[in-house]
């Protein structure tokens, strides 16, 4: 049975405690990449990332498949969904891969990010990807909300994390530092001990 959902307030974040108690461990070897294929619109992306995509497009266009061009091209480098979201172009309107993925001995990766791990650019890949499965919602009032999310195709990542015993803040260290700063993963990590993981500790 899960926690109750409740929540730490860091300056303006709003975090759940489901990112302490809860684990995750991308298990790409089962998975191979559908995150980048499945879905009815492409990845979330900061209004920065828009033009951080467009200055490195020649960097990492090599690596997209020609469809994947072609819908960059005549999309731009960003489109909005039906929930006025900016999100990623898709290689087709609805339910198609994300314009920058492309598929290699039967898995899919992220043309940006292997255009950051040869070091050709600086820009590693839209931030709501490399933070998933936490979720991020800017709420009127002015906070940022961090929230926990399911989906089904990542049911494998929730069970190695769960076998692996790795709670959701610690898989995330990088981009959660990247993305909101060291301060903020400090608190979070400070906050964990009031909340009972749902999985057994390895003992100290």
């Amino acid at each position: 049975m899960r926690n109750e959902i409740t929540f730490l307030q860091y300056g303006g974040f709003l975090v759940s405690s489901e990112i302490v108690t809860e684990c995750f461990s991308c298990d790409f070897e089962k998975c191979l990449g559908a995150c980048c294929i499945i879905g009815d619109s492409g990845a979330p992306l900061e209004e920065d990332e828009c033009g951080l995509l467009e200055r490195d497009y020649p960097k990492y266009s090599t690596f997209m498949t020609s469809e994947g061009c072609s819908a960059a091209e005549r999309c731009g480098f960003f489109e909005i969904d039906r929930d006025g979201d900016i999100v990623t172009p898709l290689m087709r309107s609805a339910n198609g891969p994300c314009a920058y993925s492309f598929e290699e001995d039967g898995k899919t990766f992220c043309a940006v990010e292997r255009a950051y791990c040869k070091g050709l650019s600086q820009f590693r890949k839209p931030i709501s990807c490399w933070l998933y499965p936490v979720r991020v919602t800017r709420l009127s009032s002015g906070l940022t909300r961090l929230d926990l999310h399911r989906w089904l195709i990542c049911s494998c990542a929730f069970e190695k994390g769960q076998k692996e015993k790795v709670p959701v803040y610690k898989y995330l260290r990088e981009p959660l530092i990247a993305a909101f700063g060291q301060d903020l993963y400090d608190a979070i990590e400070a906050f964990a001990p009031n909340f009972t993981p749902n999985y057994t500790p390895n003992a100290a």
